[in-house]
C-alpha cells in the first residue's frame, strides 16, 4: 500500500493506492467523513456491474445508507443534461449538505459527479474512487471538475476537493486496451513536464507497462500522484499559473476531442497527439534548438512504442483557431500554450502568430 498526501491546509486528503483494496472501502470512507451516514454512488453503465454494485454494497455493509446512480458511459454524459438529472436524482434521494457523494469510474465519471457534489447545496462531501488510469494518475487529483458544452470542454467547472481517494489497481485488469493507452498518454505527460528521471523510466519499462506489470503501474501511479499533489499544493486554483504546465498537450487536445465529435477520440487519444503538436510547435518557434527537437522525437517515440497517437486528422484551420480561442489558457485575445524548455520542464508561453503554424 502507498498513500500519497495532499497537504491543503483548508481540506488535506490522501491518496490510497494498493491492489485488493475495495474490501476496506467502508473503513475509508468512515475515516474521511467522520462517520457520515448517507451516500450518493455515482457510476456508469461499464463500471456499475464490475465496481459500483460492489461500493455500494460495501458502504451498505459498513453502516451506510446509500444509492445507486448510474449515467450512460462515455464523453457525451459529461454534459449540463446528464448535470440537471443527478441534481434531481440526489434531491428525489434526499441529499442532504452531510450526504456524501462518492464517484466510482473514469474520468468522465470523476469530473461529473464531482461538478454536481460541488454545485448542489453549495457543496457536498466528495470521495473519488478512480477505476481507470487515466483517472488514477491525474483526472482524480487535485480538484479539478467539469461539464462540456458546446463551446468547449470543461468550460463550466468548479474547484472542489475530495475528502479522499481510493486507487485499487486491480481495476486496471479489466480495463479495454484502449482506455488503458489513453491513460498512459499522461503518464508520458508527467515526465515530459516535471521529472526527467521519470521519463527515463517510462523509457527503459516499455514492455513491463504494456503487459500491465502490477509493480510498475503502482510506481507509475504513486509517482504521478505525487507530482500533481505538488503542483496542487504550489497552486490550487491556478491562480499563480504554476499549475497550468498540467496542460501541456491539452489546448490542440481540446481541439481534437471537439472538432473530432465529443468520445471519437479518448481524452488521453486527443492528448497524446496535443503534446506531439506542442512539442512541434516549440521546435518551430526555436529552430536552432536541437534539445527541443531531440525531445520531440524521444516524446513521440515513447508515444508510439506505447501506442498512443501522435496525429489527428485533417481540421478546418479556421475551426482550429475558434476552438483555441475558447481554451481557459487564452487572455485578451492571446493563445497560450504549455510548451517544454527541456525535458521534465514546461512553461506558459504567448502565442501570437499560432496561424501561421497550423
Amino acid at each position: 500500500m502507498q498513500t500519497v498526501p495532499v497537504s491543503l491546509r483548508s481540506n488535506p486528503y490522501e491518496i490510497v493506492i494498493s491492489s485488493g483494496i475495495f474490501d476496506q472501502f467502508g473503513d475509508y470512507f468512515l475515516k474521511w467523513t467522520k462517520g457520515a451516514k448517507n451516500a450518493i454512488v455515482v457510476t456508469d453503465t461499464n463500471v456499475e456491474p464490475l465496481y459500483g454494485l460492489k461500493i455500494a454494497e460495501i458502504l451498505a455493509d459498513a453502516g451506510v445508507n446509500n444509492d445507486l446512480c448510474v449515467v450512460e458511459a462515455g464523453e457525451e454524459s459529461k454534459c449540463v443534461d446528464v448535470a440537471a438529472m443527478l441534481w434531481e436524482r440526489l434531491i428525489e434521494c434526499g441529499a442532504d449538505r452531510k450526504t456524501v457523494v462518492v464517484a466510482v469510474g473514469g474520468g468522465v465519471v470523476g469530473d461529473l459527479a464531482g461538478f454536481v457534489a460541488a454545485t448542489l447545496n453549495r457543496g457536498l462531501p466528495f470521495i473519488q474512487v478512480p477505476t481507470t488510469l487515466l483517472a488514477q494518475v491525474d483526472s482524480s487529483v487535485g480538484g479539478k471538475t467539469g461539464i462540456n458544452i458546446p463551446q468547449g470542454k470543461n468550460l463550466v467547472g468548479a474547484f472542489w476537493q475530495p475528502k479522499g481517494v481510493l486507487m485499487d489497481t486491480q481495476t486496471l485488469r479489466t480495463l479495454d486496451d484502449r482506455q488503458y493507452r489513453a491513460g498512459l498518454a499522461e503518464v508520458v505527460k508527467y515526465g515530459v513536464i516535471l521529472d526527467a528521471n521519470f521519463f527515463n523510466f517510462l523509457e527503459q519499462n516499455v514492455q513491463k507497462i504494456r503487459a500491465r506489470d502490477e509493480a510498475v503501474l503502482a510506481k507509475i501511479i504513486a509517482r504521478c500522484c505525487e507530482l500533481k499533489a505538488q503542483i496542487v499544493l504550489e497552486d490550487e486554483r491556478e491562480t499563480s499559473g504554476r499549475r497550468a504546465v498540467l496542460n501541456y498537450g491539452h489546448t490542440f487536445g481540446h481541439v481534437v476531442e471537439k472538432l473530432g465529435g465529443y468520445g471519437v477520440y479518448l481524452h488521453g487519444e486527443a492528448v497524446g497527439i496535443g503534446m506531439s503538436f506542442a512539442a512541434r510547435l516549440a521546435c518551430w518557434l526555436e529552430p536552432e534548438n536541437l534539445k527541443l527537437e531531440r525531445l520531440a522525437q524521444r516524446q513521440d517515440a515513447l508515444l508510439t512504442a506505447l501506442k498512443i497517437p501522435t496525429k489527428a486528422p485533417e481540421f478546418n484551420r479556421d475551426a482550429i483557431l475558434n476552438t483555441m480561442m475558447h481554451d481557459k489558457k487564452t487572455v485578451n485575445g492571446t493563445i497560450r500554450f504549455v510548451l517544454p524548455n527541456r525535458l521534465g520542464e514546461c512553461e506558459m508561453k504567448k502565442i501570437s502568430n499560432i496561424e501561421s503554424f497550423i
